[in-house]
């Protein structure tokens, strides 16, 4: 049975793809990892349906939660619009729904192929996207985007356009190797999108 949705630490993620644009260098997907610290297995034997991921999370107390977060086993965003029709169904059907966060890459618009950020408004409350770096070739370095140096500036306009649509965005990198100095750079690129930055623990395979 495959893992649509899944609990860590009071909130309930929801993974809805496997597929991902980037091969970032502290991933655990690396070596055939199929889990995480969040869940065993989160490699999908198909990408479930919008009506089947949201008969999973119907049997849910998602009241319960204090937060409902996109994020899963790859890049959420490749499933967009799906991403807003569960937004806006479950809006309809529960009262008390939690916060509703989206944890991305960034490469929305580029992966879409038109700009989605005006979509998010009223629907998504925190968008949490991967930095990872404060020049272009130590985000490339660290991200391995497919499109390369593309894919840092598609992040960087997806950020800041996103800050004009959802009341918190967030840019976080992963503490790995990176001295005072690097983060201090990261965090003033950060303010500079409207942004604010977060350093997530680097956890060791």
């Amino acid at each position: 049975m495959m893992t649509i949705s899944y609990e860590y630490e009071g909130a309930l993620y929801v993974n809805l793809t496997n597929r991902c644009d980037c091969a970032c260098v502290f991933c655990l997907r690396h070596n055939g990892h199929k889990g995480s610290i969040y869940a065993d297995d989160l490699w999908l034997e198909h990408e479930p349906t919008r009506e089947e991921a949201l008969d999973d999370l119907r049997k849910r107390d998602l009241p319960s939660y204090r937060e409902l977060v996109f994020c899963g086993f790859g890049e959420p965003m490749f499933r967009t619009d799906d991403i807003l029709w569960l937004v806006d169904r479950l809006k309809e059907e529960v009262p008390g729904l939690p916060p509703v966060r989206i944890n991305t890459n960034g490469h929305a618009n580029l992966i879409q192929g038109r700009d989605v950020t005006a979509d998010l408004a009223g629907r998504i409350d925190t968008v949490s996207i991967s930095l990872n770096g404060s020049t272009a070739e130590e985000y490339c370095a660290v991200t391995q985007p497919k499109d390369g140096v593309r894919g840092w500036e598609a992040m960087l306009d997806f950020t800041r356009r996103a800050t004009a649509y959802v009341p918190h965005v967030v840019m976080t990198i992963v503490d790995k190797d990176k001295t005072p100095e690097e983060i201090q750079r990261c965090r003033t690129l950060a303010e500079s999108l409207g942004a604010r930055l977060r350093v997530r623990a680097y956890i060791p395979e």
